[in-house]
């Protein structure tokens, strides 16, 4: 009787290892998914609060591009400390020339078959807005980030290749030359300024002249003065 008891608790304890091993595996997937549903929560709440912020900054023009100029004078004053990474800060200015170009080039190429800027004082009589190749906030978006990224990059060694930095200020400096005269033959042949003021203000705009105001009133007075 004493074997069959224990036979007995030995079958009982082993059939419920087997069940705490079953509810274990059936809850393991169903916790993973819960975690991996808040994780996309979190990141797109953080994605909406990203862009959110990004879309309020659109209007705020200097204020932009005054967050672009401190964390680039941050980069070159890490630079400038440490006396390395050189080959970063080329590569920023490379990046930042391409966005630059794209900024000031025109979304149609005038080179092209299709529409295209005016060329003749008869077509210029119709108004087209100077649509960019890379508009200014997406020019001042990837400004931003390329020099956050070249930020970052410093406080890593292995992004600190020795190279003999005037060669490369040199050869930047010609580069940067030949592309803006390239740039501005091209703005020079196809008639068209890259650089705007905002939109044109004209005289008396939004004032309405007449009795009672203008509008309807000036002309239902004119009417009844005429009668």
């Amino acid at each position: 009787m004493s074997f069959a008891y224990v036979d007995i608790n030995l079958y009982n304890s082993s059939k419920t290892a087997k069940l705490i091993d079953n509810s274990i595996k059936c809850e393991l997937p169903t916790a993973a998914i819960d975690d991996e549903t808040i994780a996309t929560s979190l990141e797109n709440t953080v994605k909406r609060a990203i862009q959110y912020w990004l879309d309020k900054s659109t209007i705020h023009i200097f204020p932009r591009w005054a967050l672009f100029v401190f964390i680039l004078s941050l980069f070159f004053l890490r630079i400038y400390l440490i006396q390395g990474y050189f080959i970063v800060a080329y590569g920023l200015g490379i990046f930042l020339l391409n966005n630059f170009i794209a900024f000031l080039s025109p979304l149609e190429d005038p080179n092209d078959d299709g529409p295209g800027l005016p060329s003749s004082a008869k077509e210029g009589k119709e108004f087209r807005p100077f649509a960019r190749r890379l508009p200014e906030f997406k020019f001042w978006m990837a400004c931003t980030r390329g020099a956050a990224t070249s930020l970052v990059m410093t406080f890593f060694s292995v992004f600190d290749v020795p190279v003999f930095w005037p060669i490369l200020l040199m050869y930047f400096g010609v580069l940067f030359f030949m592309t803006m005269k390239r740039q501005i033959a091209h703005m020079y042949k196809h008639k068209y300024v890259p650089i705007s003021f905002g939109k044109h203000k004209y005289k008396d705009a939004g004032i309405e002249h007449g009795e009672y105001g203008g509008g309807m009133a000036g002309s239902i007075g004119g009417t009844a003065r005429r009668r």
